[in-house]
Parts: C-alpha cells; sequence; structure tokens
C-alpha cells in the first residue's frame, strides 16, 4: 500500500507517496502533475525489491509552494532532489524523472553522481545546453512568442486559464498530449497557442477518455490541485533562461551514471526542434546511457499512457544497473 506523509528537505516540506523497501527510487513527475502521475509504477518496483518515493515537487499538490518566481530554478529543484535523499535516511538513490522531472533528474545525476546510482528519464532527454541563446529567447524568436513556454512565461495568465476549470484542464492537457489524440498522429505539431487564445484553445474535449485515463483519474489530479493550482509549476517555465545562465558552468558534460531515455514517438517532445538530430546521437554525448527506448503510438504521458512497457523498461534496467538486495 502506499502510503503519504510530509518531510523536510532542502529548507522546505515536501509531501512524498511511498511504498516496498529496498534500495531508494525516486520518482520526479512533470507538468501538470503530482505523485499520483507514478501511480502504475509502486507496486512493481516495490515488488521486485525497491523503496519507491514519489514526491510531490516544490509548487506543486501538497507540497510547499514558495511565492518567489525565483524559487524554482533547476539548483533549488537539484537540492530539493539532494536533500530528501538525505531526509529519507539514504545516501544514494537512483532517480527516474519525467516531463520536467526529467530534467531535474538529468541534471541531479550531472551535479552529484555521488548520490545518484543511476538516472532514467522520460520524455525529455539530457538536452545539451545551447550556447546560442537562452531557451525562452530563443522560441520567442522562432514562433513569434505562440510557443507555449513563451505563453507559460506571462505571469498570471496561464495560471487563471487552468484554474478557471482544473477538471477541464486535465481532460483537455492529458487527452491532447496523449497517442491517442489522432492530432498527434504521426508526429505532434509544435505547441502554438492560437493569437489571441489560450493553452487549452489548441486542442478540443475528447468526449471519451483513452483507455488509460479514467474519470477516477481526473478526480485525483483535480482533488491535488484544488488548493496548490497550478502558479508553482508554471513558476519552473519561469526559469527557464536563468536555468541557462546557471548551468554555464555544465555545458558539454557528460552523464557519469548508468542511464536510460524512454519516449514516445507520438510524444510532442520528441517533435521539438533539434530533437531529430539529438536523440541518435546520445549515447555519442553520453556514453553511459542505453540504446534510448521509443515506443511507439505512445504520446507524452509515458508512464501512464504505457505502464506495463515503462516498467518492464525499468526494472531491466535497475536489474544491471542498480540491483536489489536480500
Amino acid at each position: 500500500m502506499v502510503e503519504h506523509r510530509t518531510v523536510e528537505a532542502n529548507g522546505i516540506r515536501l509531501h512524498v507517496a511511498e511504498e516496498g523497501e529496498g534500495p531508494l527510487v525516486l520518482l520526479l513527475h512533470g507538468f501538470p502533475e503530482c505523485w499520483y502521475s507514478w501511480r502504475h509504477q509502486f507496486a512493481p518496483l516495490a515488488a521486485a525489491g525497491y523503496r519507491v518515493v514519489a514526491p510531490d515537487q516544490r509548487g506543486y499538490g501538497r507540497s510547499e509552494r514558495p511565492a518567489a518566481v525565483d524559487a524554482y530554478t533547476i539548483l533549488d529543484l537539484v537540492g530539493d532532489v539532494i536533500g530528501l535523499v538525505h531526509a529519507l535516511g539514504e545516501s544514494q538513490a537512483v532517480v527516474v524523472g519525467h516531463d520536467w522531472g526529467a530534467p531535474v533528474a538529468w541534471h541531479t545525476a550531472l551535479l552529484r553522481p555521488d548520490v545518484v546510482r543511476a538516472v532514467a528519464g522520460l520524455s525529455v532527454p539530457p538536452t545539451p545546453r545551447s550556447g546560442d541563446a537562452p531557451p525562452l529567447r530563443s522560441m520567442r524568436e522562432l514562433y513569434d512568442g505562440r510557443f507555449y513556454w513563451n505563453y507559460f512565461e506571462r505571469p498570471g495568465v496561464a495560471d487563471a486559464e487552468f484554474a478557471a476549470d482544473p477538471r477541464r484542464t486535465f481532460r483537455h492537457v492529458l487527452y491532447g498530449a496523449s497517442g491517442d489524440n489522432p492530432a498527434n498522429d504521426p508526429v505532434p505539431a509544435q505547441p502554438l497557442v492560437p493569437p489571441g487564445g489560450g493553452f487549452l484553445d489548441m486542442g478540443e474535449d475528447p468526449g471519451e477518455l483513452p483507455g488509460w485515463l479514467t474519470e477516477e483519474d481526473l478526480d485525483a489530479y483535480t482533488a491535488e490541485y484544488a488548493e496548490a493550482g497550478f502558479t508553482g509549476g508554471l513558476n519552473w517555465y519561469r526559469n527557464l533562461d536563468l536555468n541557462w545562465r546557471l548551468t554555464a558552468p555544465w555545458a558539454g558534460a557528460a552523464l557519469r551514471v548508468p542511464a536510460l531515455y524512454v519516449t514516445g514517438d507520438r510524444d510532442l517532445v520528441y517533435g521539438f526542434p533539434g530533437m531529430s538530430e539529438l536523440i541518435p546521437a546520445l549515447r555519442k554525448l553520453h556514453p553511459t546511457l542505453r540504446e534510448p527506448v521509443v515506443l511507439p503510438g505512445c504520446g507524452h504521458w509515458t508512464q501512464q499512457e504505457r505502464p506495463a512497457e515503462v516498467d518492464a523498461a525499468l526494472l531491466d534496467f535497475l536489474r544491471e544497473a542498480a540491483p536489489a538486495t536480500g
């Protein structure tokens, strides 16, 4: 059974969901998600002999939500992971991340290989830091300010749109970026917010939900966001250019721990500019990385859309990179 509690880590309170005993595996969610997005991974990983912990990351769900926008830099988020490992009484962990959780996982492994036994990222690969221009500025110039990152960076705008009807937000966002949405076959279009419109105007209500997403799932997400709202998660995007500056010392650095990357071929990130060149080059950039796993027909919500395949890939990776004892 998954148990819930609050721990103090890196100076803030983090809500965690936990199951199992053994070597620590941290599961880091993305946007707009929470611990619940890992609901299909707890039991299989715990049964294989791992202590599985999924936090609500800072700004999300039942965890603390600092008011300052610059309290959500990548260094703060890595600090939370390291603080959480120690707060749980451990010295090392396997770190797995999806969506925004993936860059946190990759950077935690990059900055603290002494703490990270192995690392896995779903959807977002370990992306080299561009030396040309910060990402928000680059996307603003490339897509005339319509790329969704730039919509998200506007204070209060997406916050209000998403919070007006959280259940509608989750229906649209979870279906819209999924492999079940015909608009994403064979590859999603670039996520550009229509002029004068909002993020949710990019898609339509699915009507009937896909098989992997239930009304009970929507109930759970809506309840988790009832008090927290969306601003904490959106603040992560608002630090993209600051992160670009802060991570300059690690430009060109390679991962030094065993690594795994899993994505879907209908994931919007898979179709981002430059990904068709980056993904085939990942193993040259990071020699400790396994051959990437690309799931046909899978969209952005990797571990929710394809739990059996993701669980199998993670367990196969863990058996080699961080075997459980006992």
